[in-house]
C-alpha cells in the first residue's frame, strides 16, 4: 500500500510542468509588481525589440535589451546617473500565463535574485 501511494503521488508531481511562453512578452506594454522587504514597488514600461522605456515613482528610465534567449534578458540603462545605474540587470522569466509573467532579476553577477510578476495591458 505504501508502494502504491509513493508512486501515484510521484506520477502525479512528475507530470506538473511549468508554462513558459517567453515570446509573447518581448514586446507589448506591461505593468510590474516587486515586493521587496514587505514594501510592493510598482511601475509601468513598454517594451520593443531591444529598447524599454520604464515609469516608476513619475520617473522615466530606458534601457537598452539585449536577449540571451527567448526567456532571459539584460537591461543596460541608457543614461546612467550613478554607480548604480550602471549595473546591468539581468531578468530570467520564470512562468507564463496568457496575461501575465513571473520573474526573477539581478544585477548582472550577483547572486541574491528579486522575484515579481508582470502584467501585459496591450
Amino acid at each position: 500500500m505504501r508502494l502504491f501511494c509513493f508512486i501515484l503521488l510521484f506520477s502525479l508531481l512528475s507530470c506538473y510542468e511549468t508554462s513558459r511562453d517567453c515570446k509573447a512578452y518581448k514586446t507589448g506594454e506591461f505593468y510590474s509588481e516587486v515586493s521587496i522587504n514587505d514594501v510592493l514597488y510598482k511601475s509601468t514600461f513598454k517594451r520593443s525589440g531591444d529598447l524599454q522605456i520604464e515609469t516608476y515613482n513619475k520617473k522615466i528610465d530606458s534601457s537598452k535589451l539585449r536577449w540571451i534567449n527567448d526567456c532571459e534578458v539584460i537591461f543596460k540603462t541608457i543614461n546612467p546617473k550613478n554607480r548604480a545605474e550602471r549595473k546591468d540587470v539581468h531578468l530570467k522569466i520564470l512562468t507564463t500565463t496568457d496575461s501575465s509573467y513571473t520573474f526573477e532579476y539581478s544585477y548582472v553577477g550577483e547572486t541574491k535574485k528579486q522575484k515579481g510578476v508582470a502584467y501585459k495591458i496591450k
